[in-house]
């Protein structure tokens, strides 16, 4: 919506199109006639409004067979949102909105009034780089139900990185698996599979995930187990479950798979 404002600012009449309701179409018709990738982008648009009136011309009792296909069906289920904004919402998903948009900033005199945004010698061009980041995107998965925790936090990801990594060099003396599991000796994977599984069970329980929520972590949080025994830096961190508060702290030892001889 934002872009379309952007795009839609002081458009000039001819190429709005004098009778045309939807300027946003008109625009990326007229651009689509002279950039091939607009043009590309016009063509799909149009098969999928195509396939968009075709879904609401079916019979209403054909409308819970064709949902419960919708998962083996290459026909894509859009929203009202999707079709108000599906010139711009196409050409993002096809990585080319940034493309597009730097053409016709490149070619405003055509489009534009000279006070218009994408007329604007810096405006126009800080607008085409600001596509750059969304369009390398993909635009695949949709949300599920756990979606706010399905984003990893570059912490989340090293951690990962170190806990399963480390299984794959056993053949180093100084360093043991990570969170003190030993490997059995087996001729088969099993053991593996299981380190494994038990690594990621262990991360995703000091990260957000669909059962618990972070709240609050902080690293190199001292604790000191015993009298006898200096303190030790760790991970601490505090998550909220359904009904409960859970606070947790590791051992950065332990977290970066670097036991040793430790207890």
């Amino acid at each position: 919506g934002v872009v379309e404002a952007c795009l839609l600012h002081m458009l000039k009449r001819r190429a709005a199109g004098f009778l045309r309701t939807d300027k946003v179409a008109a625009l990326f018709t007229k651009v689509g006639k002279t950039y091939a990738i607009a043009g590309d982008i016009c063509k799909k648009v149009q098969e999928l409004q195509q396939q968009v009136e075709g879904r609401k011309n079916q019979p209403n009792g054909q409308e819970p067979l064709r949902r419960q296909g919708s998962t083996t069906s290459k026909t894509p289920v859009l929203t009202p949102q999707a079709i108000k904004h599906i010139w711009v919402r196409t050409a993002l998903i096809e990585k080319v909105l940034d493309k597009i948009v730097q053409y016709i900033v490149d070619n405003c005199s055509k489009y534009y009034e000279k006070e218009a945004l994408l007329a604007d010698p810096v405006c126009g061009p800080i607008l085409a780089s600001l596509l750059v980041g969304p369009c390398a995107l993909e635009y695949t998965k949709l949300k599920t139900a756990d979606h706010y925790w399905t984003d990893p936090s570059a912490d989340e990801l090293v951690q990962r990185h170190r806990i399963h990594g480390v299984h794959g060099r056993q053949d180093s003396p100084s360093k043991r698996p990570a969170l003190g599991i030993r490997k059995r000796h087996s001729s088969g994977s099993t053991s593996e599979d299981r380190f494994a599984a038990s690594a990621r069970e262990y991360v995703e329980s000091l990260h957000q995930n669909s059962r618990t929520h972070l709240l609050y972590g902080k690293n190199n949080v001292l604790v000191q187990p015993k009298d006898d025994l200096e303190a030790i830096p760790g991970y601490l961190s505090l998550h909220q479950s359904a009904d409960s508060l859970t606070l947790k702290w590791t051992p950065n030892q332990l977290m970066n798979g670097t036991l040793g001889d430790s207890e």
